[in-house]
């Protein structure tokens, strides 16, 4: 899969929203907020097979969620640093237009009070 970083800020939100658009990716990246876990660890509370959990894995992984590193057999998945910076960086962006948008909306009721 191409890396998160290879590509436009725009195709990587995209692809964080993708991530986190499943309950059980959603379910993994709260799992993993407590500290890194193996595949097996991440898929058992979910009741996923293998297969379907590595799936999910590289879904968040392609989506810059999470990072991976594996010692022998074990594959274990933290986690990336600044996985949400795009998003934060976005909601803000709109939190500040729409906050300017209801300032101009306030003004403009208020100048039509005023007899």
């Amino acid at each position: 899969m191409p890396s998160p970083l290879a590509s436009s800020p725009t195709e990587r939100l995209d692809r964080l929203f993708v991530a986190l658009a499943d309950g059980n990716r959603r379910a993994m990246v709260d799992q993993l907020s407590r500290g890194p876990a193996s595949v097996s660890d991440l898929a058992r509370p979910l009741a996923l097979r293998l297969p379907s959990a590595v799936k999910h894995l590289a879904v968040l992984e392609a989506g810059g969620v999470v990072q991976s590193d594996k010692a022998g057999r074990v594959r274990t998945y933290r986690i990336a640093p600044d996985a949400f910076g795009g998003l934060e960086n976005w909601v803000a962006e709109r939190k500040a237009q729409w906050h300017r948008q209801f300032d101009a909306l306030e003004a403009l009721l208020e100048s039509q009070d005023k007899p």
